[in-house]
């Protein structure tokens, strides 16, 4: 038997019964220079042009994205519903058992505190700023093509197209990234990175070569500034919250820069404190304070026309999904391409730039579930939480907005929130309760994505050195600042910086694919799927050879192996069903493949 398995695992087949998994990172963290050189050399030179030359950054960017928009726009479109199609069928298919790490090895961190952990990293920040903005913007402005009657028909369009943007695509898009890293690390025991994942694609020296360096590169630069553009959103939040209360009555850039500073100082020492000790425990009082919001306002609030809207937006999103799924310049006519760069094809693409940071700290926590509860957990729990989400905080807004206020013309994205805040008592602790929530989202946000930018730099360790975290830190919070400093309110180079992310994420679709690939290839071979095979084969063979013999009156045992394959059984098989046919079963006994039938 020993023999048996050297000669198969000396042939590249995975043992059918892994002894260990082990992790293949460094006992003492190794800093790539290359990765980490090039991708801070090209961090500071685009900081550089911003601030240099602030006008051809943005004449640039913007020109390059309406090309991506108008002639790559369908290829964003049919990704983003292909991995929800792909991620789904994983976790209801034979391949959903599988345990990422060792089998039966338990879950390292409780649900409530895995569940907490990616939703605060996933998209804590866009809920506070688009909880409110999203749906009433849908509902002031209605998707080209749609024609909604009334305020009724409104709402229900408003949240079907904000529930396609936020619920099911952007967590599907997450877990392809964060179900391949943590299967090709904790099951696989390779290193922590993305492209270790392609090793099955390309091979492993090509992995740990310069084309894996690529992969990695452009998974840091994509990070840093992406997670850069989301915390500056934050900080203008943050911003007008400090207007709302009063504390201010003009919040500047200056200010802005100071409020980054603080939250880059609070992130880095939250960073450094490791996963457990830091995020867990941000993203536990983040929940905590996120659930007292969003009681007050169901219950201050219209809640009957918030427990109208669940089912509603539940059964208009799957009535308008083929429609909005399949939304493109060539079917909805004039407008609809400016509409999906602001839209849906842009949160495509900006998903697309979080999933480097996110699928990895994802990966990182998920030690020990299985792909079908990785992909519940991860697609479906913060789904629901989203719908719940808009339906409380959207639903407030366009009740308002029904009702006279001028939400949208009296307030600006940021600022929406607090304007629904003030129709409701003790406007000033929920003021306060948001600023709150903002500045630990922007922490625990920029603290993963620091955590993940050192671990790419440092060959996939699972922790990287302090100095390498606060490194990245560091450039995520100056390039955040960097973007509200430049230009007249800083909305040129936020507007510019952030088409470049979007551009930086553009081959991460496509990396994307490869990954999908790459793990359907290992899956194939992962010893769960190889051992269940070879069983199911091998009953097939005996059944088959004993209805061939015996005449269905047989019984299987366990016996000491042969050196007979089961290929061997199959033409054994067809030989005696033959030899049934012209002379009849003689009643021999017959042992096969360590199969014996009688």
């Amino acid at each position: 038997m020993q023999d048996k398995r050297e000669e198969r695992e000396s042939k590249g087949d995975p043992p059918l019964v892994p002894d260990s998994v082990s992790q293949h990172s460094p006992l003492a963290p190794q800093t790539d220079k290359v990765v980490f050189g090039v991708t801070a050399a090209l961090t500071l030179a685009f900081i550089i042009w911003g601030a240099v030359a602030t006008d051809s950054l943005e004449d640039a960017s913007t020109s390059m994205l309406d090309s991506v928009m108008k002639n790559a726009g369908w290829a964003f479109v049919l990704a983003a519903s292909g991995f929800v199609v792909f991620s789904l069928w994983l976790a209801f298919s034979r391949y959903g058992k599988i345990t990422l790490g060792k089998e039966g090895e338990p879950p390292e961190f409780k649900t409530v505190s895995w569940v907490a952990m990616m939703f605060s990293a996933g998209m804590g920040i866009g809920l506070m700023f688009y909880g409110v903005s999203e749906p009433l913007t849908h509902y002031t402005s209605p998707p080209p093509g749609t024609n909604p009657a009334d305020s009724g028909a409104k709402m229900e369009t408003s949240m079907a197209t904000t529930l396609f943007h936020w619920t099911l695509h952007p967590w599907a898009i997450y877990a392809v990234v964060g179900l391949a890293i943590a299967y090709s690390v904790f099951r696989r025991g390779r290193r922590q990175t993305i492209s270790a994942v392609f090793t099955p694609l390309i091979g492993e020296k090509n992995a740990n070569g310069p084309l894996g360096r690529a992969i990695d590169v452009l998974a840091i630069f994509a990070t840093l500034f992406g997670s850069a553009a989301s915390l500056g959103l934050g900080a203008l939040q943050i911003g007008s919250g400090v207007e709302e209360v009063g504390w201010m009555s003009n919040v500047g850039t200056g200010v802005l820069v100071v409020i980054i500073a603080v939250l880059t100082l609070a992130f880095i020492l939250s960073a450094v404190s490791g996963v457990a000790k830091g995020i867990q425990w941000l993203s536990n009082i983040n929940m905590v304070l996120a659930a007292l919001l969003v009681v007050f306002l169901f219950v201050a609030g219209p809640t009957v026309l918030m427990l109208d809207l669940l089912p509603t937006s539940i059964g208009s999103f799957f009535g308008d999904l083929p429609q909005m799924a399949s939304r493109t310049e060539a079917s909805s006519g004039d407008g609809i391409l400016a509409w999906l760069s602001a839209n849906s094809v842009f949160y495509w693409a900006w998903w697309i730039s979080w999933t480097p940071f996110v699928g990895m700290f994802i990966a990182r926590i998920s030690r020990g579930r299985t792909i079908r509860q990785f992909v519940g957990g991860v697609i479906l729990v913060p789904s629901v939480v989203s719908l719940i989400w808009f339906a409380i905080f959207g639903g407030t807004a366009m009740h308002l907005q029904e009702g006279g206020a001028k939400l949208t013309d009296e307030a600006t994205p940021e600022g929406q929130l607090f304007a629904v805040l003030r129709e409701y008592p003790i406007a000033g602790a929920t003021t306060l309760i948001v600023m709150i929530l903002v500045g630990i989202f922007f922490v625990s946000g920029a603290d993963a994505a620091s955590i993940v930018m050192g671990t790419l730099s440092q060959k996939g360790t699972m922790e990287p050195t302090r100095m390498v975290v606060i490194f990245w830190g560091v450039l995520t919070g100056a390039v955040a600042a960097i973007m509200l400093l430049i230009g007249e309110g800083g909305d040129t180079a936020l507007t510019g910086l952030k088409n470049l992310t979007i551009l930086a994420a553009v081959p991460f679709a496509l990396v994307m694919v490869a990954l999908c690939v790459a793990l359907m290839r290992d899956l194939r071979r992962d010893a769960l799927i190889l051992r269940s095979e070879k069983g199911e084969e091998a009953v097939e063979m005996a059944v088959i050879a004993g209805h061939t013999q015996y005449d269905g009156d047989f019984e299987i045992r366990i016996g000491p192996g042969s050196d007979v394959s089961i290929e061997d059984v199959r033409n054994r098989a067809d030989a005696l069903m033959q030899e049934e046919e012209e002379n009849g079963s003689d009643g021999a006994e017959e042992v096969t493949g360590g199969t014996r039938k009688e």
